[in-house]
C-alpha cells in the first residue's frame, strides 16, 4: 500500500504543547483513515493512529499499519508535507 493524499490542519497552542497537527491519509486512492495526530516526542515528530478511550481508562488505537514498512512510510510522508507546509507559510509572510 502506498500513501497517495494527505490532508493535514495543523494546530497552535495546543494545551500540552505536543499535538502539532490533525491528519488524514488515504490509502492507494481506496482508503482515508481520518482521525491521526502528528506530535512532537521526546526524540522528534511522529504519527498517532487513531484510538479510543476505553472503560478502564486505556487508549487503544482503532486502526494501525500491521507492517513496519507502512508505518514507516505514513510517518515519512506526513513530515515530509507537514514540513513544506512550515515553508509555504513563512514564504507567504
Amino acid at each position: 500500500m502506498k500513501v497517495t493524499n494527505v490532508k493535514i490542519k495543523k494546530v497552535d497552542g495546543d494545551k500540552f504543547d505536543r499535538l502539532r497537527a490533525y491528519v488524514d491519509v488515504t490509502l492507494d486512492d481506496c482508503l482515508v483513515i481520518h482521525g491521526l495526530k502528528l506530535m512532537q516526542g521526546e526524540q522528534g515528530l511522529f504519527v498517532a493512529m487513531p484510538s479510543r478511550k476505553m472503560r478502564n481508562e486505556e487508549f487503544k488505537d482503532i486502526v494501525h499499519p500491521i507492517c513496519p514498512e507502512l508505518r514507516n512510510d505514513i510517518t515519512k510522508v506526513v513530515q515530509e508535507k507537514y514540513f513544506a507546509l512550515d515553508q509555504e507559510q513563512e514564504a507567504a509572510v
